[in-house]
This record gives structure tokens, sequence and C-alpha cells, in this order.
């Protein structure tokens, strides 16, 4: 049975009240900016070295 991403974080937070979800939510989101960085940068190397 596949989860959701909304189950997913209901479980992560399990009547703890916001921090845990907010903690992963943040984790996922540092995550993805390194990602899309990495992505976008990468296409911006010199690879001509033709002389």
């Amino acid at each position: 049975m596949p989860h959701t991403t909304a189950t997913l974080l209901a479980a992560v937070s399990d009547g703890q009240g916001p921090g845990n979800t907010l903690r992963v939510v943040l984790l996922v989101s540092l995550l993805g900016g390194v990602l899309l960085a990495w992505f976008l940068l990468r296409g911006y190397r010199n690879d001509d070295d033709n002389d």
C-alpha cells in the first residue's frame, strides 16, 4: 500500500506537535535546494579544452 507525503508527515509528527514535521520539511527543502543548485550549476562547467 503506497504512502502519500501527507501520510508520512502525519506519521512523523505523531502527536508531538509541529516540531518534527517542520524539521522534516526544512531538511527536505534544504536537500532539494542543494540538488537543484548542483543540477543547475553543473551545466556551467567549462569542458571545452579544445586548444
